[in-house]
């Protein structure tokens, strides 16, 4: 066994006494007294994903199920009815708010598409439930911004799904390269994503099928003509997300900033658009460069969907420069690549895999198992933050400052490149009346913009 095959191995057979000692293998919600009242709003891929890691972890009952896909939601159904310990069907709902006023599940896990967010999550907070939202949290700026106050003023735990704060490789080398001090002083960070993500086909226009609810789906956000991509590939649409900064981008900027605790940018730039693929019926950009400027410390964003990527061990990652070495992370893996003799030797993190822990993990439909692991001591972390009464390790106010920034980026490239300053205390693009325009974006008719102080 070469050296650093055998630091490999050191490493990954270390891994779950050192997250022990982290403090994230610690946690048992499974001998509580009684079932937790559960319910999911969105039981799509990620939506069921997020529930069945809480149903490993806890104690749960999941009461019910909301989604506008008829179809969707009784196959749902019967797989939680298969995971669940008491074996039963929960409720069904098409509309979440007759759920939240039937049931009222103390625990509300939110999977639908971003566009659904904002509303979603502030009336699961008004209901009386602690949330678990997906990220990004918001589609437009101030939504983010309501969902905080909605939080803060009905005293909600609300925990948004940036995992990668709680992915067991990345924790441990925040623990021993960032926290020790061992990269010196940090000056720069790049994030990327180089995946071939964005939809790029161009079909017909078709009737609604009869299981889907297209009107509700659409919900606050504009009803474009149904070409059944809409129902499963949103993200290719500006009017539904943020794009692959919205969707990418804000896991890999709130790992920057979760690991050297950053807060809010300074300033953000951003330039880009379509430049490859200008057949599809696609919106979002393919080409996108994004500067997130914090005190003496830049964050460089770049994503192509096209072309290889800059480093094809890190196509969708993280590094993190100081002037001992370089840190790199992603969800597969961590590295650490000393500068110079005197800075010490590589070292290599490997992800966590639980398969022996929870065998179902292998068998599940469409899992991300190298992320189970994360999702799981995220949920887990939510949990602690209510018993105890704690802040989450990605309370919602993390979730918004990451998801606003990646909102700014996108709108400073709409506005040719220039830069914005977010003042989060006044709401305001700083000397910038139509980039402040921006920060809310138009509801649907029937449908009211929530706002801060109206919470």
């Amino acid at each position: 066994m070469n050296p650093l095959n055998r630091r490999d191995f050191l490493k990954g057979s270390t891994t779950l006494l050192s997250l022990a000692s982290f403090g994230l293998l610690g946690m048992n919600f499974k001998d509580q007294e009684g079932p937790i009242q559960v319910a999911l709003i969105g039981a799509g891929w990620y939506g069921k994903s997020d529930l069945f890691r809480l149903i490993q972890i806890a104690d749960v009952e999941v009461v019910a199920l909301c989604d506008v896909d008829s179809k969707q939601l009784e196959e749902a159904g019967k797989l939680v009815a298969s995971r669940q310990k008491s074996g039963k069907v929960p409720a069904l709902y098409e509309d979440y708010k007759q759920l939240l006023a039937k049931e009222k599940p103390e625990y509300v896990l939110i999977g639908s598409p971003d566009h659904w967010h904002a509303l979603q999550a502030i009336d699961s907070v008004k209901s009386g439930a602690h949330v678990y939202l997906q990220k990004p949290i918001s589609v437009d700026v101030i939504e983010g911004e309501a969902i905080l106050a909605a939080a803060r003023k009905y005293g909600r735990k609300v925990q948004i799904g940036t995992q990668r704060r709680s992915t067991p490789h990345l924790v441990q080398a925040k623990k021993e390269i960032i926290d020790s001090g061992k990269l010196g002083k940090i000056s720069h960070a790049e994030v990327c994503c180089y995946y071939h993500m964005r939809n790029k086909s161009n079909p017909e226009v078709i009737p609604v099928p009869e299981n889907l609810n297209y009107d509700l789906w659409a919900g606050p956000a504009p009803m474009m003509p149904y070409r059944g991509i809409l129902h499963r590939g949103w993200r290719a649409f500006m009017e539904y997300g943020n794009g692959i900064v919205g969707d990418m981008c804000v896991h890999m900027l709130d790992a920057v900033r979760w690991m050297l605790d950053l807060g809010w940018p300074v300033q953000v730039t951003s330039t880009g658009g379509i430049y490859v693929d200008k057949e599809s019926i696609a919106n979002i950009s393919d080409t996108q460069t994004a500067l997130f400027e914090f005190d003496e410390l830049n964050v460089v964003w770049q994503h192509r969907s096209w072309g290889n990527p800059v480093d094809k061990d890190y196509p969708w990652a993280f590094k993190i420069y100081g002037e001992n070495g370089m840190l790199a992370g992603s969800p597969m893996r961590a590295d650490f690549y000393p500068e110079g003799k005197n800075n010490g030797e590589p070292i290599h993190y490997p992800v966590l895999l639980e398969k022996e822990q929870y065998p179902e993990d292998v068998t599940e439909n469409d899992i991300e198992i190298h992320a189970a692991p994360a999702t799981r001591e995220q949920l887990k972390d939510w949990l602690q933050a209510i018993k105890k009464d704690t802040v989450p390790v990605a309370d919602v106010l993390e979730g918004h400052i990451s998801t606003a920034s990646c909102i700014l980026a996108n709108m400073s490239m709409d506005l040719g490149g220039r830069p914005l300053k977010y003042d989060p205390k006044t709401m305001t693009v700083k000397g910038d009346e139509e980039a402040t325009a921006l920060l809310r974006r138009p509801y649907r008719d029937g449908y009211k913009h929530p706002e801060p102080d109206q919470i």
